[in-house]
């Protein structure tokens, strides 16, 4: 698979995410929505209305949602161009699709990254390997697809991921664990986080301007609201655009390649 299919292409895809997920009146979004009802906004041609003005128009968490590429497969390729309010199901199936490939794509998506770590190496045969399994996975056909455990799936990645991470960071003696620590509001501001590991850890509005986290694990690290002004986040590992959509920056701060820096970021 092409990296490029492991971006969300709008485009190419029927709007699922705009159908298919539920959204509950809040900071993120402005008003509710269930699950398996189009979104005001979206339009016949399966455009959103307001994609250009999403933050101005009180729906932020639009802007921090990522397919990883998960709709445009559904759309051209699972379900082969069928429109999902043509489907004999109002499109069911494709909406309870969207979530298992898109956890798929994701693990594509963090196998590339390893595949491309010089420090990771000796996994790259494991990681092409893995990569091929779950690429087959996702080509499969709906029904396949509903009966898959996906969590079974990402338990095989993460043992690949685990042993990348841990050589990439090898270098940086001493690197703090917060693996799954509640951080919600902590002050980390200039803090030297160089190599620590903060995979599935909660950042949530977490002062982190000016910080250290170079080659820092953010596998899964809730970082919505987070203050990364002016932080260095050159060569962490597994940092989606989705979670830097969802935190704050500058044009101070320093990402990873090939991730740019989101529109709305002061």
């Amino acid at each position: 698979m092409e990296d490029g299919a492991l971006l969300a292409d709008c485009g190419n895809c029927f709007g699922l995410c705009c159908v298919a997920l539920a959204f509950t009146r809040s900071a993120d979004f402005a008003q509710d929505k269930p699950a398996g009802r189009p979104c005001g906004h979206l339009g016949a041609d399966h455009r959103c209305g307001i994609h250009d003005r999403l933050r101005d128009r009180g729906y932020a968490g639009c802007t921090t949602y990522d397919c990883f590429g998960a709709g445009q497969k559904l759309s051209r390729h699972t379900f082969a161009g069928q429109d999902w309010r043509d489907a004999a199901d109002g499109g069911r199936a494709m909406f309870a699709l969207l979530p298992v490939v898109r956890q798929l794509h994701e693990l594509l998506r963090h196998l590339a990254e390893v595949r491309a770590l010089p420090a990771a190496a000796a996994l790259h045969d494991a990681a092409a390997q893995a990569a091929a399994r779950v690429e087959a996975l996702s080509l499969a056909g709906p029904d396949e697809l509903l009966a898959l455990d996906v969590a079974a799936e990402r338990a095989r990645v993460a043992a690949v991921l685990r042993d990348a991470s841990r050589r990439a960071r090898a270098g940086h003696r001493g690197a703090r664990d917060h693996s799954g620590a509640d951080l919600m509001g902590a002050r980390l501001r200039r803090a030297d986080l160089r190599g620590a590991d903060f995979r599935g850890a909660l950042l949530l509005g977490a002062d982190l301007r000016g910080a250290d986290l170079r080659d820092a694990d953010l596998l899964g690290t809730d970082l919505r609201g987070a203050d990364l002004r002016g932080a260095d986040l050159r060569g962490a590992l597994f940092l989606t655009a989705a979670q830097l959509a969802s935190a704050a920056g500058d044009g101070a701060t320093r990402l990873p390649a090939p991730l740019a820096r989101p529109a709305h970021w002061a």
